[in-house]
């Protein structure tokens, strides 16, 4: 079974279980999730899964998800350009996401469809979607490329992520 989700930003479907069983009331404006049998572990775990699955669906048309990427770091800098030069557009006006972070050549990121980015600071990354698992794993890839390591706290972090630095390695 799929339930489509329509909001003012787009729209998203999610294929549901069978076992899980979706009664919308119309007065206080909430979803309710059953399942067949609460007792079977599968199916109960599937209901909170599909829950917040359909939050994020919810969530995500009407608002939107963003997650911000700080690169810390010296020399570290991105860009957003139209054109690259080494990765081959996926569609037709394909935006690509140009990283500048220690390498002697700059990385080229193809930016997936329905992820808009932009850099309102060179080492800003500012992405927005409203499929929450696109927008997550398509920062997940960029954070690929410089994790954050903990003995001088340079990287790519994800969202306000924080690492604990360690002292020097002393013999």
């Amino acid at each position: 079974m799929a339930v489509e989700v329509n909001g003012p930003l787009g729209q998203l479907t999610l294929n549901i279980p069978p076992f899980v069983k979706i009664t919308h009331d119309q007065e206080q404006r909430k979803a309710k999730l059953t399942v067949d049998d609460p007792e079977v572990p599968h199916q109960r775990a599937m209901w909170g899964t599909t829950r917040a699955h359909l939050q994020n669906h919810v969530l995500g048309v009407s608002e939107g998800h963003i997650c911000i990427l700080s690169l810390v770091g010296v020399g570290y800098r991105a860009s957003i350009e139209p054109t690259a030069t080494t990765v081959a557009p996926q569609y037709p006006g394909q935006q690509f996401v140009n990283l500048k972070v220690g390498y002697s050549h700059p990385i080229e990121l193809g930016v997936p469809q329905g992820v808009k980015a932009s850099t309102p600071q060179p080492t800003r990354i500012l992405l927005e979607g409203i499929d929450k698992r696109v927008v997550t794993q398509f920062a997940a890839e960029i954070r690929q490329w410089r994790k954050p390591e903990p003995y001088k706290g340079k990287g790519i972090f994800v969202n306000d992520e924080t690492i604990r630095l360690k002292n020097k390695k002393i013999k």
